[in-house]
């Protein structure tokens, strides 16, 4: 056994963390070989780690900080509201303006509810779906991440071992002990196939609660949906008597109305998460305020009863409307602006190495593949043994070379970013590029 004396300060506190936590974490995407790294301190663009090591931080807490970290204004306000009140049993203005900037960024966001996560705003607009149809299955896209719910997390971990026909996918479940029940009402349709998503989706018709769909699924390729996929979706919704709930926890950030605003079409629930905290826990639905009323707890009767001890506290509010009101029309468009310039760089830098990668993403969000053009679906996103090698070689590389990036090598940039980072980490992967044609 190494002398703990020997080892790092991450290294020891990881051995003290393995004793008292299940694999020493809390979330699993801390972890790195051979230990994960521990923060001490944030500001702006920039983490420095226990051992003194500064690196930019192109992860963003999972796409959730758009401001990076310790902004000063919303450090201000919530230092302010700290000497308030952090949970309290009476209501607060903050809610009801938090939700009134919130409504203003969409016209198709009538009413909100405010909740704690991601997953708790998809499980909650998948609730609120079945107690306005009366109806139990949803359909879901093939491998798409919409959190920790029995129903939102199949097949997102689907293999070519299970994942059955093209014609039918199967809905495989992520955690062993998954009800039956569950995968069998879920329906799951392939990414960017309107033809075999609507034969699929007829043979569920009247069954139907809601097709959840991201419009830029992370783990199925970062590709913008196209917006044929998305039209027939919404129409075949409509003619069904299903709701089209729209999941952009992560993709709000793309647009000061979300990505939805890409397309031609107005969803009735949107779940929203990550950026709208301000850096701490959040989540929260809007929708058609005939949906969301079956919330309302003053209806007779009450369809979908709703409460949460935590749900719009004072603090989130705080944080997630300064930071929201800082997120204007300009900062959408300047951060979407450096992305394009990473995109551009990193493209030039594949062409320029021969290496085998493509760039995919849109808005302030962005994803290399070790592949030779980019996914159009979840089986071609799906990474081969070869290619994952190769992706941790290039992760590795870049996090010696100071950058953090989300574990698929994809980026979610912040307004403290400027051009200096974005071509520091352009330059960074075109060395790492380099290293795997060398080394194949």
């Amino acid at each position: 056994m190494i002398e703990s004396a020997t080892l790092s300060a991450s290294a020891r506190l990881y051995q003290r963390a393995r004793e008292i936590l299940p694999g020493g974490v809390s979330r699993n995407t801390v972890l790195r070989q051979p230990h994960p790294v521990y923060a001490d301190h944030a500001s702006g663009c920039r983490v420095t780690d226990i051992e003194g090591v500064e690196r930019i931080d192109f992860a963003n807490n999972m796409a959730s900080l758009i401001h990076g970290h310790a902004n000063p204004a919303v450090v201000a306000a919530v230092t302010e509201q700290l000497s308030k009140g952090t949970a309290l049993t009476l209501a607060t203005e903050l809610e009801v303006r938090y939700a009134e900037h919130l409504l203003a960024r969409n016209p198709g966001f009538e009413m909100l509810r405010f909740v704690n996560s991601g997953t708790e705003a998809v499980m909650a607009s998948v609730r609120a779906a079945r107690a306005y149809t009366g109806r139990p299955k949803i359909a879901k896209v093939e491998g798409a991440y919409h959190g920790q719910y029995d129903y939102a997390e199949v097949s997102q971990t689907a293999k070519p071992q299970n994942w059955g026909s093209i014609d039918a996918p199967a809905s495989v479940p992520v955690t062993y002990g998954t009800p039956p029940g569950a995968l069998a009402d879920v329906v799951v349709i392939p990414f960017n196939d309107p033809e075999r998503a609507k034969a699929i989706l007829d043979q569920h018709r009247g069954q139907l609660a809601c097709v959840l769909l991201d419009l830029m699924p992370h783990r199925v390729g970062l590709k913008p949906a196209d917006p044929e996929f998305v039209t027939t979706l919404r129409e075949w919704a409509e003619l069904d008597g299903s709701l089209l709930v729209l999941d952009e926890v992560i993709t709000l950030r793309s647009e000061v109305g979300g990505a939805q605003t890409w397309y031609d079409v107005t969803p009735d629930i949107t779940a929203m998460g990550k950026i709208i905290g301000g850096g701490f826990p959040v989540g929260a639905l809007a929708g058609k305020a005939e949906v969301m009323n079956v919330m309302n707890p003053l209806a007779d009767p009450v369809l979908f009863p709703h409460s949460g001890t935590f749900s719009a506290n004072p603090i989130t509010m705080t944080a997630g409307l300064t930071a929201m009101e800082l997120f204007d029309a300009a900062a959408v468009d300047r951060l979407n602006g450096l992305a394009s310039r990473a995109i551009d760089g990193i493209r030039e830098a594949i062409r320029s190495t021969g290496v085998t990668a493509c760039v995919t993403g849109g808005g302030s969000l962005f994803r290399v593949h070790l592949k030779e053009s980019p996914p159009l679906d979840y089986r071609e996103a799906f990474a081969t043994p070869h290619e994952n090698r190769q992706l941790a070689r290039l992760l590795d590389h870049l996090f010696e070379e100071g950058m953090l990036m989300i574990n698929t090598c994809a980026a979610a940039i912040s307004t403290p970013m400027t051009e200096v980072e974005i071509d520091l980490l352009v330059a960074a992967m075109k060395r790492g590029f380099e290293k795997l044609v060398a080394t194949p």
